[in-house]
């Protein structure tokens, strides 16, 4: 064999032996997602952390294990703790998260686990962020809706608190129309934005979704912080306030009757397994 012929095929050879050994690698990764899987369906997060890790390695074309792996992190983030170790996880799941994104910008599971994952280490406005994110891509999504509107009622009761606590005056939850002017008019500046934001958002969500008794509570709750933007007005304010109770009474009254659709006929719990 002259020397051209045998060039051909040792360059043949070589390509079947990485091709044989690519295939070995993809066929290695799914199994690793699969335990990855297993693990995670059991509640063994960090196993199925080590997996999904291995199945990236493996094949870093498989998108299912990176979506997979950031979901493990994601799962391993501890709400409301902002320590080292626990940002750390959070900002790996993040990135993970939006590299699955660079590849597919329409994964709107992606930008949802993305503003989950930044409401649990109480960064809420990068969480308001991505929920908008998430609205402009599903506009009908009464829980992006509902989370917008929470965090604005939560940051506006919170800058109401820092103006009132100093003084020595505890929220009435009324409006707040015995409290000094000067310092209501500061509330009501500093709120103003974030009350009707909160207002349009709960609403969506309560229309989107008619039995969203969290969404209607928190409209109890916005409407009395719109109390305290109207501050001076008292026919504003007992209407606010009217509407508030309103929406006590209804998200009272759709909890009930979401409790009894649980338990079905008979009072008997019904079951979601099919």
């Amino acid at each position: 064999m002259n020397g051209p012929a045998r060039f051909v095929t040792y360059a043949a050879v070589l390509a079947g032996l990485v091709l044989s050994l690519s295939g070995c690698r993809q066929l290695e990764a799914r199994n690793q997602l699969n335990k990855g899987v297993d693990a995670y369906k059991s509640a063994h997060y960090e196993q199925a952390i080590g997996h999904f890790q291995r199945a990236t390695e493996l094949d870093p074309r498989l998108a299912m294990a990176k979506t997979y792996l950031a979901t493990a992190l994601a799962q391993n983030v501890v709400p409301g703790e902002t320590t080292p170790d626990n940002l750390q996880t959070a900002n790996r799941a993040i990135a993970i998260f939006k590299q699955v994104l660079a590849k597919d910008p329409s994964d709107v599971n992606s930008v949802k686990q993305i503003a989950g994952i930044y409401f649990s280490i109480n960064d809420f406005e990068l969480a308001k962020t991505w929920q908008r994110k998430a609205l402009a891509m599903d506009p009908s999504d009464p829980v992006a809706a509902y989370t917008i509107g929470a965090i604005d009622w939560r940051e506006a009761h919170e800058a109401l608190l820092k103006v009132l606590q100093p003084a020595g005056i505890n929220d009435d939850g009324k409006g707040n129309v015995k409290a000094p002017k000067k310092l209501m008019l500061q509330v009501s500046k500093e709120t103003a934005p974030l009350v009707t934001e909160g207002l349009k958002y709960l609403h969506q969500a309560v229309q989107e979704k008619p039995d969203y008794a969290d969404a209607m509570a928190y409209l109890n709750l916005m409407y009395r912080s719109k109390a305290d933007v109207d501050y001076g007005d008292a026919a504003k304010v007992k209407e606010d306030l009217a509407q508030a109770e309103f929406w006590t009474k209804k998200a009272m009254a759709t909890r009930r009757l979401n409790e009894e659709k649980k338990r079905g006929p008979g009072g008997v719990t019904m079951s979601s397994k099919g």
